[in-house]
Formats: C-alpha cells, sequence, structure tokens
C-alpha cells in the first residue's frame, strides 16, 4: 500500500504520492538526506515502493499481536510524531478552511489505512493491493473523459475478474471488499492530498493530516488491541511498519520528484501491485496462482495505460497552446 503524499493531476491520478510536498526543501526537512540521492530518481521511486510493500508485509505479521486496528493506530502514531518532529509545521496563520481541509485529509487517510489493513488481515498481500490500485485508476479514467482509458478500465476489470477466479470465489469477500474501499478512499486521498498541499508549504499539510489520523484512530487501537500496544516488541515493530510504510517512503519519493516528472513517477507507481505480490510471497509465504499473477499484470498495464495516455494529451494540449500563442490566435 501507498500513502505518502499525493499527486491530483488527471496524468498522475493512480498514485498517491506528489502532492503535498511538492516544495520540498533543498536541504533538511523530508527532502533532507543527500545519501540516498545516488540511487537515482528511479531509484528511489522503486526503493520507496518497496519500502512500502515490505512494511505492509511486516504488519501483516504484526497483526496477531495487536490487531489490525491496533497496527493501524501504532503506525499512523508513529509516523505523525516523526512528521511532526521533522516538518515542525506552523500552527498559526491558517483559515478554517485550510484547517477543514486537513482534516478531511486527515480522516480520509485514516479511512483508507483502516480499510486497506482489515483487508490484509483477509487476503493476501497482492490481491489487496491490486484491488485497492482500482480507485486511483478509476478517478483516473473519470478525469480524462477520453474513450481509449475505457479500454484501460475494461482492462484493469478483466484483471479482477481473474483475481477473483470468476465471481471472487478464491477471496474472502469481506477481504474484497475492503480493498476495494481503501481503493476508493485512495482516490479521495488523492484529492485532498492535493488540496492540501496548495494550502499548506511543503510537507506541513501531511504531517498536521498524519496527527489527524492518528489522533482519530487511537481510541480505535485501543479497544482492539489495549494494553498490547505497550508491549516493547509490539511498540518497535510498529514503528519499524510506520518508518518503512510512511517516512522512509516519504523521503524517498520527494528527493525523487525533485528530479524526476510526475508522469514517469505515476507510471513507477503502476508497479505496486506486482511488488506487493512479491513481497507477500517473500515475506508472508503467499505464493500466486497462474490466474492471480496474470491478474495483477493486466491491472499493472491498465495503469500504464491510463497514465500514458494522460501524460500524452497533456503534452498535444501544451504543443497546441504553444502552437497558437506562437501565431497570435490565443487569448
Amino acid at each position: 500500500m501507498t500513502t505518502p503524499a499525493s499527486s491530483a493531476s488527471p496524468a498522475s491520478a493512480i498514485t498517491p504520492q506528489s502532492a503535498t510536498a511538492a516544495t520540498p526543501s533543498p536541504s533538511g526537512g523530508l527532502g533532507g538526506p543527500g545519501r540516498f540521492g545516488s540511487l537515482g530518481p528511479v531509484g528511489l521511486v522503486l526503493a520507496g515502493g518497496v519500502s512500502v510493500q515490505f512494511g505492509g508485509a511486516l504488519a501483516v505479521t504484526l497483526m496477531p499481536r495487536a490487531g489490525a486496528l491496533g497496527v493501524v493506530a501504532l503506525r499512523l502514531l508513529v509516523a505523525a510524531v516523526v512528521l511532526l518532529l521533522v516538518c515542525r509545521p506552523r500552527l498559526r496563520g491558517h483559515s478554517r478552511t485550510d484547517w477543514g481541509t486537513v482534516v478531511v485529509f486527515g480522516i480520509t487517510m485514516a479511512a483508507m489505512n483502516g480499510l486497506f489493513y482489515q483487508a490484509v488481515a483477509r487476503i493476501p498481500l497482492g490481491p489487496a493491493v491490486t484491488l485497492e490500485v482500482l480507485g486511483p485508476l478509476a478517478l483516473s479514467v473519470l478525469a480524462s473523459r477520453r474513450a481509449i482509458n475505457f479500454v484501460w478500465a475494461g482492462l484493469a476489470l478483466a484483471g479482477v475478474f481473474l483475481l477473483g477466479g470468476g465471481g471472487f470465489s478464491g477471496l474472502d469477500p469481506a477481504g474484497a471488499a475492503f480493498a476495494l474501499g481503501a481503493g476508493a478512499m485512495w482516490a479521495a486521498y488523492i484529492v485532498f492530498s492535493a488540496r492540501t498541499g496548495r494550502r499548506f508549504p511543503q510537507a506541513d499539510g501531511l504531517a498536521l493530516a498524519m496527527a489527524v489520523g492518528a489522533v482519530l484512530f487511537l481510541p480505535l487501537g485501543i479497544a482492539e488491541a489495549g494494553t498490547k500496544l505497550l508491549d516493547p516488541v509490539t511498540l518497535g515493530l510498529g514503528a519499524a511498519v510506520a518508518l518503512l510504510s510512511s517516512v522512509l517512503p516519504y523521503t524517498l519519493e520527494l528527493l525523487a520528484l525533485r528530479r524526476l516528472p510526475a508522469s514517469t513517477f505515476a507510471i513507477l507507481m503502476s508497479l505496486e501491485p506486482a511488488i506487493a505480490a512479491t513481497a507477500g510471497f517473500l515475506i508472508l509465504d503467499q505464493a500466486l496462482s497462474a490466474m492471480e499473477a496474470a491478474a495483477i499484470a493486466l491491472v499493472v498495464a491498465a495503469s500504464m495505460g491510463a497514465v500514458r495516455t494522460q501524460v500524452g494529451r497533456g503534452r498535444r494540449g501544451r504543443e497546441k497552446t504553444a502552437a497558437l500563442e506562437s501565431t497570435g490566435l490565443e487569448g
């Protein structure tokens, strides 16, 4: 699963990771660790994706100790503390609309995480991420309104059909429903992440929204796990999940976005279901059948196709505008 800041542009609507901190600090803050820069921007994005999905796999191993809600509470709480300490967001000088936006963003983030972790408690990680990515993909198709994108939507639906074995008899229905719900929240997350990014500098909005999500989810985690959350091993593993699934990916992806076009970033993020399936196999021994592997490949291909279509449309639009301007026909 991916939950860093998002891009709301249609060209990158399938990725939840590019707008909230669209102007990272050149030195310090989340954009500070220069030692990661040697990986190259593509390497940074892929490393962030691997970190997110292996963090998700680690979270699954933690669920017997703290439950799905307890794991979400720990992840959001630790990530919020780290981001607040690093970003030190300014609390004064924001309008009521600003705070309303960041609160809704935090609620969306908490709901997305809660639904996804309920999903991976019931179905394998790879299929869960594959179903989840349908939310951003649907947002991309609807934002585009181009006929070709309905081809990509059909391809994705074919993948979902294969993933469910022709009727979801092979997947727990509740788990599949939770994953689809997480996808819907992911699409909403994209929208409100971009709005938050326009109202707060750097990653301040993300840090505040993470704090809102943590405050909202902590009572649910305590209700499910109780004093188990205070166990040192549970706390340590929860902190590891937060670092792998939130803090480290945010840092890597913000560094990458300083040197990588958002369109390329979105295409790379389309690989998330495949990375999740690999993490599930290596960490959780969740082997995929040939049909499930084909289903994931179809959804990945549909996601990449939708992004490339949007990128091409945006490029042609810019070229047309430039041509009109050069002939004096624009404006």
